[in-house]
């Protein structure tokens, strides 16, 4: 599990930077602490959920540069075939990111598909040459009027969004827990009828 984000303090609770926060959520839930791993450009933690190992990370690239970071983390968490051949990829790789095209604090799961503009899922597209992975996009809405979306992505909501996301934020990590427990079409039952 890869939730996407920008490395430093400058871009803490930055729209952008909710993928980050899910994967900090889903560590700590199950005692795992994210560090540091040499070689793989990322903050990561191997924790159990419902009897499952699954790698949590965070990368430490910017988020342009996103899979400079994840192809690294697919060779490490054994997926061996990461050019889409290999039949498990959709189920064993979740990418957990902001979507502009959701209403804020709409969560939704997506296998496969384009990139929606979004500059990281075309940098792991681009270093897996594939896009069959597992996707839970946390919505963040559009940007008002006429501000252009990457300014929107890289500001920190005001207090009543900050309030929807931090719920959102909790959803996706149960979202992810439900895809590694109950395997990814149950997930989609549960997570993407809500709201």
């Amino acid at each position: 599990m890869v939730g996407l984000g920008n490395p430093g303090a400058e871009f803490d609770g930055t729209r952008h930077n909710v993928g980050a926060e899910v994967a900090t959520v889903l560590a700590e839930r199950h005692q795992g602490r994210l560090k540091s791993e040499k070689g793989l450009r990322s903050s990561a933690c191997e924790v159990r959920i419902g009897g499952q190992r699954v790698l949590v990370a965070i990368p430490q690239t910017f988020m342009n540069e996103s899979g400079q970071a994840v192809a690294p983390l697919v060779r490490r968490a054994g997926i061996d075939d990461p050019d889409g051949s290999d039949s498990g990829l959709a189920s064993r790789l979740i990418v957990v990111h902001d979507e502009l095209d959701l209403p804020s604090g709409r969560i939704k799961i997506k296998a496969g598909g384009g990139t929606a503009g979004n500059n990281g899922l075309k940098s792991i597209e681009s270093h897996l040459h594939t896009n069959g992975y597992l996707r839970v996009r946390v919505g963040i809405g559009k940007p008002p009027g006429r501000q252009p979306g990457a300014d929107f992505v890289l500001r920190r909501p005001g207090v009543a969004e900050r309030a929807v996301l931090a719920v959102a934020i909790e959803e996706a990590a149960d979202a992810v827990e439900a895809i590694a427990v109950d395997g990814v079409e149950a997930a989609m039952n549960r997570f993407n009828q809500s709201g």
